[in-house]
C-alpha cells in the first residue's frame, strides 16, 4: 500500500524563509554576501568588463563578469551570470574554484565572500547582454591589468597567477 501524497512526511527538513525573523543569524555572526566570479583567460589575456559609469557598484571601472548568489549554489550563479552578462555558456563541472576573497569595503557594509571560478571550457563569444551594466567585453593581457581594474578583483587575478587561492583585504580597519 502507498501512501497518498498528502499523508507522506516531507523528506525535506522545514526550513525558515530567508529574510524571515526566524532565518537570523545566531548571536555574535553576520551573514556575508556571497559574489561569483568568471576567471576566463586564453593565451595570457583575461576577459574584463568596462562596468557602465551610471553602475552602482564601481562604475567606469574593470571587472570580470560576476554577480551575487541568489537562492543557488555558486557554480549555478557563476553559469546564469556568464550567460545573462556575456552570452557565454559554461558547464559547471567544468568550472574550478581558483581564488576567494573575504572583504570587508566600509565598515557598514556586510562582509562579503567574493569566489572567483576558472572556466575550463566555454562556449559562446563574449557579447554585451546587459548594456545597462556593462559597455564592452575586452580581453587584457592578465600581467598589465587596465585601469582602472576593481581592486579586490585585481588581487584575485594577482593571487590567481601566483597559485595564492586566499586573500583577506580590509579586516584591518
Amino acid at each position: 500500500m502507498t501512501a497518498s501524497p498528502e499523508s507522506r512526511p516531507s523528506l525535506r527538513p522545514a526550513a525558515p524563509a530567508a529574510g524571515t525573523a526566524s532565518a537570523k543569524a545566531p548571536f555574535g555572526t553576520v551573514p556575508n554576501v556571497v559574489g561569483v566570479h568568471l576567471y576566463l583567460e586564453q593565451e595570457g589575456q583575461v576577459l574584463m568588463g568596462l562596468r557602465h559609469p551610471d553602475s552602482a557598484y564601481a562604475g567606469g571601472s574593470w571587472h570580470v563578469p560576476a554577480g551575487h548568489c541568489e537562492a543557488e549554489a555558486a557554480t549555478a550563479c557563476l553559469v546564469r551570470e556568464a550567460y545573462e552578462e556575456a552570452g557565454l555558456v559554461i558547464d559547471p563541472a567544468d568550472a574550478e574554484l581558483v581564488h576567494t576573497v573575504h572583504m570587508v569595503e566600509r565598515p557598514d557594509d556586510p562582509p562579503r565572500v567574493q569566489l572567483f571560478f576558472r572556466a575550463h571550457r566555454w562556449e559562446g563569444t563574449p557579447r554585451l547582454r546587459e548594456p545597462d551594466k556593462c559597455v564592452v567585453w575586452q580581453w587584457w593581457s592578465a600581467k598589465e591589468l587596465p585601469e582602472p581594474t576593481v581592486p579586490y578583483t585585481r588581487v584575485a587575478i594577482e593571487g590567481i597567477r601566483a597559485g595564492r587561492t586566499y586573500t583577506e583585504l580590509g579586516w584591518g580597519r
